[in-house]
C-alpha cells in the first residue's frame, strides 16, 4: 500500500532494522519547514468536545434527538432518508437509514494548521458513524465537508476506515488529521464544524448513541529542540504491562502482527488499568494458545482498513471508548509539566514520538513513528514509560531521559538516518479516563480543556 506523503509521520509503529536507521513503514517525507512564525496565541491548542445533554440540544438536527440521563448521548429517532455506501474494503453496496446531527460553529481560541476529531460511540450490529468536519479559514473562505472516519466497533456491517484523497488545494486530511497545506502562508482554519451521520439497518429500531464528539485544533511552531520543563512529581502508576512483540507473526491482516502494534498494545495497557478487560465472549476468535489475547483484539479493533494499519489515532480512542463508562481523546500538550498533571492525578497517558536510535538512551531501536504509555517520573524527574517496543511484558517498564524524551515527543521537525528533514507529533497523546472520575482527575482533565 502506498501511504500520503503526510507532515505527521508517525501513525504506525514501524520500528528499525539496524544501528539507529529510521524504518519506512509508516513513514513519509515531510511538509516544507515553515519560514514564518507562528502568531501570537494564548495557547497552542484549543479542545472543544460536545458531550453533555444541553450539546446535543443545540445542535442542528436531521431525524437525531438527545438521550439524557447518566451518560448522556445523540441517537437516531427518526431516520431523515436512506443512502447507499459502497464499500471500498468489502465490495458491498448496502442501503442504509441515516439521521445527522452538526454541531454550532466552534471558533477556536487557536488558529490551526491542524484539527484531529475524536468520538465516543457505540454501535450495535447493524449500525455505524461517519464524522465529519468543515472549516472556515483565516481569509473567510470556507473548506469542503472532509470525512475524518467511518467507524464501528465492529467489522461485520462496514469496514471502520479513513478517506484518501481529500483536498481543497489549500488543506488535506492525512488519514486522521486535517493539516493546512503550507503554514507559511499564514493561512489558518479559524473555525470549524463537525457533523455526525448515523447509520442502521432499514426498517429496524437500531441505532448508534453516541457519547462524546471533538476536536484538538493547533498551532505548534515547527522545531527541533523544545525548551525544558522543571521536574515537578515523583510518582509511578500500576499499569499492566504487555509486549507488542509478543505478537509478532501473529494476524498478519492486521497491519503485519505485533511488530506494528504499539498503538492498540498501549491503549489495552490503559483500558485494564482503568478494570477494563474483553470478555471471554468477545475473545473467542483469537487462537487459544496465545498469550495476551486481548492484544490481539485490540488490534483487530482497532484497524484501518485505508490506512492499513492499527495506528489511526482517533480509531484507538474509539475503542477505548467501546469499554463500560470510559471516555477518550486525542490531544496535544503542551509541556512535560501537563503530562505530570495528568499522572499525578493517576490518569496514564499515550504519548506519539518518532527518533533516531542515537536519539533515546536505552530504547535500542529507532522508530518513524511509536507509541508509548506514560506511568510515572522518577526523584531526578525521568520518564517511566511502559514501552511496548520489548521483547517480553517483563521488560516492558522502561526509565528514559527526561531531557531526551521530552525532545523526541514535543519537537515537530527531526532528521532521519540520512539527515533529510521528518516530521514529529509536536506533544500528540491519547488520553482515557472513566466516566466518574475523581474530584482531582476532573480538575486536571478541565483545566486542559478535556472534561
Amino acid at each position: 500500500m502506498t501511504r500520503p506523503t503526510s507532515r505527521r509521520t508517525v501513525l504506525t509503529a514501524a520500528l528499525a532494522a539496524g544501528a539507529g536507521a529510521v524504518s519506512a513503514a509508516g513513514s513519509a517525507a515531510a511538509a516544507p519547514a515553515r519560514t514564518s512564525p507562528t502568531p501570537a496565541v494564548t495557547s497552542l491548542v484549543d479542545n472543544r468536545f460536545w458531550n453533555t445533554y444541553t450539546d446535543w440540544r443545540f445542535g442542528s438536527s436531521e431525524g437525531t434527538r438527545a438521550v439524557a440521563g447518566r451518560r448522556p448521548g445523540l441517537v437516531i429517532s427518526a431516520p431523515a432518508g436512506t443512502t447507499d455506501y459502497a464499500d471500498p474494503h468489502t465490495g458491498r453496496t448496502t442501503t442504509w437509514e441515516y439521521a445527522t446531527w452538526t454541531s454550532p460553529v466552534h471558533r477556536s481560541t487557536v488558529p490551526a494548521t491542524e484539527v484531529i476529531a475524536s468520538w465516543n460511540a457505540r454501535t450495535p450490529a447493524g449500525t455505524w458513524i461517519q464524522i465529519e468536519l468543515r472549516g472556515r479559514y483565516s481569509d473567510g473562505t470556507d473548506t469542503p465537508w472532509y470525512v475524518m472516519g467511518r467507524w464501528a466497533s465492529g467489522d461485520a456491517d462496514i469496514r471502520r476506515t479513513s478517506v484518501d484523497d481529500q483536498t481543497d488545494g489549500r488543506s488535506t486530511v492525512w488519514t486522521d488529521t486535517f493539516s493546512v497545506d503550507d503554514a507559511a502562508s499564514g493561512l489558518r482554519l479559524v473555525s470549524y464544524r463537525l457533523r455526525l451521520t448515523l447509520h442502521r439497518t432499514p426498517g429496524s429500531r437500531l441505532t448508534p448513541t453516541v457519547h462524546r464528539v471533538g476536536a484538538m485544533a493547533s498551532d505548534v511552531p515547527d522545531r527541533f529542540t523544545v525548551p525544558a520543563a522543571a521536574p515537578g512529581l515523583v510518582r509511578e502508576l500500576a499499569v499492566p504491562r504487555y509486549s507488542q512483540n509478543v505478537h509478532v507473526g501473529q494476524y498478519p491482516e492486521y497491519d503485519n502482527g505485533g511488530e506494528a502494534w504499539c498503538s492498540p498494545t498501549s491503549s489495552q495497557m490503559i483500558i485494564e488499568y482503568w478494570g477494563r478487560k474483553p470478555t471471554a465472549d468477545d475473545l473467542s476468535w483469537v487462537k487459544p494458545d496465545l498469550a495476551d489475547p486481548q492484544v490481539c483484539h485490540a488490534a483487530r479493533y482497532t484497524f484501518d482498513y485505508q490506512y492499513d494499519g492499527c495506528g489511526n489515532w482517533p480509531f484507538n480512542a474509539a475503542y477505548a471508548a467501546t469499554y463500560k463508562d470510559m471516555n477518550a481523546v486525542v490531544t496535544r500538550l503542551g509541556s512535560l509539566t501537563d503530562l505530570e498533571k495528568l499522572v499525578g492525578a493517576g490518569v496514564p497517558v499515550i504519548t506519539s514520538q518518532s527518533f533516531l536510535k542515537t536519539e533515546l538512551t536505552g530504547a535500542g531501536y529507532g522508530t518513524s513513528g511509536h507509541l508509548m504509555t506514560v506511568i510515572g517520573f522518577t526523584a531526578d524527574g525521568d520518564v517511566i514509560a511502559n514501552d511496548p517496543a520489548s521483547p517480553d511484558n517483563g521488560a516492558v517498564r522502561r526509565v528514559y531521559l527526561r531531557r531526551e524524551w521530552e525532545n523526541i515527543w514535543l519537537r515537530t521537525k527531526r532528521y532521519d538516518a540520512n539527515g533529510a528533514v521528518r516530521g514529529g507529533t509536536g506533544g500528540v497523546c491519547y488520553v482515557y479516563w472513566p466516566t466518574d472520575p475523581t474530584s482531582s482527575q476532573r480538575r486536571v482533565l478541565r483545566s486542559l480543556g478535556l472534561v
